[in-house]
């Protein structure tokens, strides 16, 4: 993905960016926001038989990407870019979609009716008949003293990506802030490359928002065990300069203790973008509110994704509990439901989430949601390096994170879907396949 590598390592297409290039934009669907879920948008709507011109709009100036492999394979070099590219330059030419790039829209001007007019801060108009805003999140920001000096980095898209593999080379210390799904996978892609990897937590245990106290302490003692410097309920106060004045070379904690740091990777979560949503007028709550059928409080705008807050689509949940996922599956099924919604269908979203997370040689894998648990059953299988904390409320299944345990995600996962218990008692033997003892609720 070099400056641009993103674009080169797709064949060249004589209709490659036809908008980018000056053409007038055609009315029709405008999808802003290349993301996953705006790509499998447009997809999805093809496969239904939408026959309206689209518009896929995105801010960066690369094509449509796959964003997992950017703190893991990317970033080690084990894949190349053009392996990230979700489609080629044909597809998009053969299925009417113009793909354009780094066009950053800063006003939306709309009629009743879903039409309207996208400006751009370069002056370009986009006409639409239809909007769907799938401009999922940026990173949140840690405002210290030094944060905007050379080396102190974040890691959402292709350019962080490309900043940060540009540093590596030179760099003997790195410190990650932030003990989430990103910060964990790029600390452990980082110190298989060598580095001497510190990741501080403000919180009191890792990926405190995704997984339970039993996992959390899992990651704390593998990641230690693997080398990797974790230090909880830790801040930072500062970060140093050289004696240039420009580069990053420590990082200082709140106690005093000074980090020595080349690179500084901050991964505190991230803000979903409803800047254009509130400009719409439209419902905006931690993310653009929408309902089952992935339309905005205007009836007419679609919201998708990172950026949508949506009724909880696990069967059963509680009536009016609202949530905003971050996850691949998410933005795909999410997708799926919106290209009903333009096509003037409606099919609810309703589905069990599930996630994953590569650290190093930890394959992490959690199927539904473990809040509002009472009770976890631990499977432990130290022998063969597998690890499962299934998590119940009032005796009924509700999620279960996994790590190198296939077989238990999918038995949950299915479970899940199907409406199906596994009895705690017998899960609790960690020789037991789930699967054989799942039972009807």
């Amino acid at each position: 993905m070099s400056t641009n590598a993103v674009e080169q390592a797709a064949p060249a297409a004589a209709a490659e960016d036809a908008a980018s290039s000056g053409t007038p934009a055609r009315t029709g669907l405008l999808i802003i926001g290349a993301s996953q879920s705006g790509v499998q948008l447009a997809v999805s709507l093809r496969a239904l038989g939408f026959d309206e011109h689209i518009t896929l709009l995105g801010d960066e100036d690369h094509r449509p990407y796959q964003r997992p492999a950017l703190s893991k394979e990317f970033l080690q070099g084990t894949v190349e870019s053009e392996s990230l590219i979700f489609r080629s330059n044909e597809y998009w030419a053969e299925h009417n979609v113009d793909l354009v790039k780094g066009e950053y829209i800063v006003r939306i001007d709309k009629e009743a009716n879903g039409s309207g007019v996208a400006h751009a801060s370069s002056g370009r108009e986009f006409p639409f008949k239809q909007l769907a805003l799938t401009v999922g999140a940026r990173a949140r920001k840690l405002d210290l003293d030094g944060g905007d000096l050379d080396g102190v980095l974040y890691l959402r898209n292709a350019d962080d990506a490309l900043a940060l593999k540009a540093r590596v080379g030179d760099a003997t210390d790195v410190v990650v802030i932030g003990g989430g799904f990103i910060g964990l996978e790029a600390a452990s892609s980082l110190h298989k490359m060598g580095k001497n990897v510190t990741v501080l937590e403000f919180g009191p245990r890792l990926v405190g928002r995704a997984v339970g106290e039993e996992t959390a302490e899992y990651f704390v003692q593998a990641h230690r065990s693997r080398g990797l410097d974790i230090r909880l309920n830790t801040s930072a106060a500062r970060f140093t300069a050289d004696d240039g004045g420009t580069s990053v070379v420590a990082v200082e904690l709140q106690d005093g203790t000074v980090l020595p740091a080349q690179i500084v990777l901050i991964g505190i979560g991230v803000i979903p973008n409803t800047g254009l949503a509130e400009q719409l007028g439209l419902a905006v709550d931690n993310g653009v509110v929408v309902d089952r059928f992935a339309l905005a409080s205007d009836g007419t705008t679609v919201a998708v994704g990172d950026v949508a807050n949506m009724p909880n689509p696990v069967p059963g949940s509680e009536p009016g509990e609202r949530i905003r996922l971050e996850s691949v599956n998410n933005a795909i099924e999410h997708a799926k439901v919106a290209a009903y919604s333009l096509t003037g269908r409606r099919e609810e979203y309703a589905g069990i989430p599930w996630f994953w997370s590569n650290q190093a040689d930890l394959k992490l894998q959690i199927a539904g949601l473990c809040n509002g648990y009472d009770q976890t059953v631990l499977r432990r299988d130290e022998e063969r390096g597998k690890f499962s904390v299934l998590y119940y409320r009032q005796g009924q299944i509700i999620a279960a994170d996994c790590v190198n345990a296939p077989l238990d995600f999918m038995a949950v996962k299915n479970a899940l879907a199907k409406g199906q218990n596994i009895p705690a008692d017998a899960a609790a033997d960690p020789a037991t396949q789930l699967k054989t003892i799942t039972t009807d609720s």
